[in-house]
């Protein structure tokens, strides 16, 4: 099983750069690897992509040396498990507005005992069976869990959303964020840049 370099390289605090990958072609995602590109989010919540179509991006990825993070439709136990048995380097949440949130992620994402997620080795995560059967620990630790706050609700609980262990990233997502203050698609509002600069600075404040 390989260490999953992203997640090291977010723990000693090195930039890292990515982007959204919604063709099933696997080329492209090698090529995004081959261009120096440290992650690719395989989107499974507004793409078309199918699992057996990510699971090929994964493998393609993996190839080029390029981190394949899943992004689910929505905080569901299946499809997160679905998403981290075919072989990602983690997932990524969409649609968090709380601490609750944020912990029911976690639980679906880690084996016991940090989480119920459904056990199976008979996967591209489990090599197949073929890393044998103590391996549950490793998987929590090398799995990355990406959250996406992306509305006023997670804005103003992002105060309690960050003290939730296992959370290795909280992605602001722009879109969904201009829309819950009522300016849907206004990216470049100077309302939501300011919201999303002040949560940058560490400023969680009330934006009603």
């Amino acid at each position: 099983m390989r260490e999953n370099q992203l997640k090291q390289k977010i723990k000693q605090g090195e930039t890292v750069l990515g982007l959204f990958m919604n063709c099933a072609y696997p080329a492209f995602i090698e090529i995004c690897g081959h261009a120096g590109f440290d992650f690719a989010v395989i989107d499974m919540e507004h793409g078309p992509l199918h699992s057996l179509a990510a699971e090929d991006l994964c493998r393609a990825a993996d190839c080029a040396g390029i981190a394949p993070i899943v992004r689910v439709r929505k905080n569901d136990g299946p499809q997160i498990q679905r998403a981290l048995d075919i072989g990602s380097a983690g997932i990524q949440v969409p649609q968090i507005e709380s601490r609750i949130d944020a912990e029911i992620a976690v639980k679906n994402s880690k084996y016991s005992p940090l989480g119920t997620r459904g056990l199976s080795f008979a996967t591209r995560a489990g090599l197949y069976t073929a890393a044998g059967t103590n391996i549950t620990d490793r998987l929590n630790e090398e799995s990355l869990v990406v959250i996406h706050v992306e509305g006023k609700g997670g804005i103003d609980n992002l105060a309690e959303i960050v003290t939730v262990p296992q959370v290795d990233v909280i992605f602001l997502g722009p879109y969904d964020l201009s829309q819950s203050i009522g300016i849907p698609g206004q990216v470049r509002d100077s309302r939501v840049i300011e919201m999303m600069e002040m949560i940058l600075n560490g400023s969680f404040i009330d934006f009603s």
